[in-house]
């Protein structure tokens, strides 16, 4: 890793003045998200930094999709010191950093609608219960020649290794740019469809970890560019093959161990980590629209693509939603779910809220988890999953919209104010969608109709 870009672990406001200094920082971005995960962002100097730290930043929180009506629009942005990074996509002769803000009203509470901070309080409520909440996501993206067309630059498919993957050194340099800016990768690779990828990061605490996701996202956009090529997070660019995912690793630790890990259960899970299985298993139509949460979404969620339509777990089957790692002596840290339905296109604040907000309620309320699904769900009839009592993920962004709209638990985890805009947004979203005449039916109806 070069000696040039410095990780840093800033405690406080004086520390960031101090890097900024060291380092001749020329802007600092203050980076946060919208309701749908959009990343805004907003430059400051090094000089306005320490009112920043003090006094917050205004702006217009009208023009934020999902944040306030017009006569409520002034919002705070407050950084926070602890995201302070420089990024890596920039040159270092005039270097500029970024930092991750809370959103707060005028009268300094902070704002219901900041995903951060829907992401925050599950966080805090998962504390009180002595836990803390680990989450390790797998993004995949695809790489194009540029954003008008999905033409891949290669053939390649799982595992492939150059001349086939042709993104291999693309892949490399955002590997250095990640860890250049203290984020842990553990390995990356070709994936299934031509021209796709995935680049695995190392677990880490939510809120730290959706911080990292957005980070990450930017980067694979940024380094793409730099080779002139494009880099697209869309869950389903390509028609016939294998869609982007986000997989998502997940587990609770409690007075340093891992909670979810039993060494007398048949699957090495203790009551607890059952109890979260259930449910994420009950609550999983209901925070579809929030994992997947785009029209495009449910063009990757239909089976025969590895994706995971149906509502069971297990230990060995990848065609169910939740899948259990196998556990290996020695490992019990690593004890952990994997809920598989997820795509990368998503907002990570509040899918991370909702995926714990449902397996907090397992626990709370002792749900019980069904049998482990080991057969290939894939291959089974519609009669053998009524036999063994396996539903189905929603069918369309308008199945997931009205499941996420009458889930009471999801209004509850989201709040009031996220909850209404977020389904406002994606019923208006599909209602776009269903009026819209597309290329398929022109050709398929203008001749002959």
């Amino acid at each position: 890793m070069s000696t040039n870009y410095p990780v840093f672990n800033c405690k406080n406001g004086d520390d960031v003045i101090r890097a900024v200094k060291d380092y001749n920082v020329s802007f600092v971005q203050f980076w946060f998200v919208d309701i749908l995960g959009n990343l805004k962002s907003f430059q400051v100097t090094p000089d306005e930094l320490e009112a920043a730290f003090e006094e917050g930043m205004g702006f217009d929180g009208s023009s934020i999709l999902g944040f306030t009506r017009i006569e409520e629009s002034d919002m705070i942005a407050f950084p926070d010191a602890s995201s302070f990074q420089i990024c890596s996509w920039r040159p270092m002769d005039r270097p500029v950093a970024r930092m991750f803000c809370d959103i707060r009203t005028p009268d300094g509470n902070p704002y219901e609608g900041d995903p951060r901070y829907v992401l925050r309080r599950l966080v805090d409520k998962a504390a009180q219960k002595g836990y803390t909440y680990y989450v390790g996501p797998e993004l995949e993206f695809f790489l194009f020649a540029d954003s008008t067309c999905p033409r891949p630059l290669d053939s390649g498919g799982y595992f492939d290794a150059p001349p086939l993957d042709l993104g291999n050194e693309v892949r490399r340099d955002i590997i250095f740019a990640l860890q250049k800016m203290g984020i842990d990768v553990e390995y990356s690779h070709h994936e299934v469809a031509p021209s796709q990828h995935e680049i695995d990061l190392r677990y880490n605490e939510a809120l730290k970890m959706a911080d990292i996701a957005m980070t990450y996202k930017v980067v694979v956009k940024e380094i793409a560019r730099k080779h002139g090529v494009y880099a697209t997070f869309m869950p389903k660019p390509i028609f016939g093959e294998n869609g982007s995912g986000m997989h998502v690793h997940q587990s609770l630790f409690k007075n340093g161990k891992n909670a979810f890990f039993d060494a007398n259960d048949p699957h090495h899970l203790s009551a607890e980590a059952r109890h979260y299985i259930a449910g994420l298993l009950t609550h999983a139509s209901e925070i579809t629209c929030i994992t997947n949460q785009w029209v495009n979404s449910y063009k990757r969620l239909v089976p025969g693509y590895e994706a995971p339509v149906y509502i069971a777990w297990a230990q060995r089957n990848r065609s169910s939603l939740i899948r259990v790692p196998m556990y290996k002596p020695g490992k019990e840290a690593a004890t952990r779910i994997e809920l598989r339905n997820p795509d990368p296109a998503c907002n990570p604040y509040l899918a991370f809220a909702a995926m714990l907000g449902a397996g907090l309620e397992g626990i709370e309320k002792g749900y019980e988890v069904p049998r482990a699904v080991e057969e290939n769900i894939f291959a089974m009839e519609a009669e053998d999953l009524s036999a063994k009592g396996i539903d189905s993920l929603p069918g369309s962004l308008y199945e997931a919209a009205v499941a996420l709209r009458d889930s009471a638990l999801m209004k509850e985890v989201l709040g009031e104010h996220t909850h209404q805009n977020l389904v406002g947004n994606k019923l208006i979203e599909w209602d776009a969608y269903r009026t819209h005449v597309s290329e398929f039916e022109l050709k398929r109806y203008l001749p002959v109709l």
